[in-house]
């Protein structure tokens, strides 16, 4: 298990484990009074919003039921439970009577969700060798859910004035940015965060906004005053 200060993560019915990924993305991201994680995994980026957002209500979306009954199972055991709710289901059809062809009038007919922000720790690898657990294929390979999916179902998805928030490694940043302008998404934070000061980063938090926006660029070391900051209120 994976102890924070409010709540803790069992993870041994997830493929991929509690990660400083995670971490940094449950406490940069952007959230709001709704708030949807997708590919939940253990749930701690959901618990992280909740715990950051008191307001929120937070839905936790993912593919694999493991994952499901792992993120529920430490829902239930923290001090968001009545906040956060597990789905178990891909973004690709989450809510899809929320499609981009119905006006706002239409969409308040049928009642259809919008989230304040999106927030999403995404599949990374595009061209890797797969290994053969076939779980952890499903956490780590974008096959069950490309960059382009992504980005169209969070536009779909979210509000207006909305953000989406992901995290990806430094050599995958440009194809998550070239998915985002393609489908309308403007950037409208970036923060470059590095292993070790003076090397290049080796991930990028990313948040894009449906509307054109100042963009705000940052740069963290992992142990800075500037991550510790950002994590005090987690880590133990």
């Amino acid at each position: 298990m994976f102890r924070f200060r409010q709540f803790t993560i069992e993870q041994e019915l997830c493929a991929m484990k509690v990660g400083t990924d995670g971490v940094l993305l449950g406490a940069w991201a952007n959230g709001g009074s709704s708030v949807l994680d997708v590919g939940t995994g253990t749930g701690v980026i959901a618990l992280m919003l909740a715990q950051r957002y008191p307001a929120a209500q937070v839905t936790a979306i993912d593919i694999d039921e493991g994952a499901v009954r792992q993120a529920a199972e430490n829902v239930a055991q923290s001090p968001f439970s009545d906040r956060v709710e597990v789905v178990q289901a891909s973004v690709q059809h989450y809510n899809v009577q929320c499609s981009a062809t119905l006006s706002e009038r239409e969409r308040s007919i049928f009642n259809v969700q919008r989230f304040d922000a999106v927030v999403c720790n995404p599949p990374f690898f595009a061209d890797s060798l797969q290994a053969p657990d076939h779980q952890r294929n499903i956490a780590r390979h974008a096959e069950t859910l490309t960059y382009a999916e992504l980005m169209q179902h969070a536009w779909r998805l979210l509000d207006d004035d909305g953000e989406l928030s992901v995290i990806v490694p430094f050599d995958y940043r440009k194809r998550m940015e070239d998915e985002a302008t393609f489908v309308g998404f403007f950037p409208s934070r970036v923060c470059a965060v590095r292993t070790t000061p003076g090397k290049s980063a080796r991930r990028y938090l990313l948040a894009f906004r449906k509307h054109p926006c100042e963009h705000q660029f940052d740069v963290m070391t992992i142990g800075d005053e500037r991550y510790r900051n950002l994590t005090g209120d987690f880590y133990l």
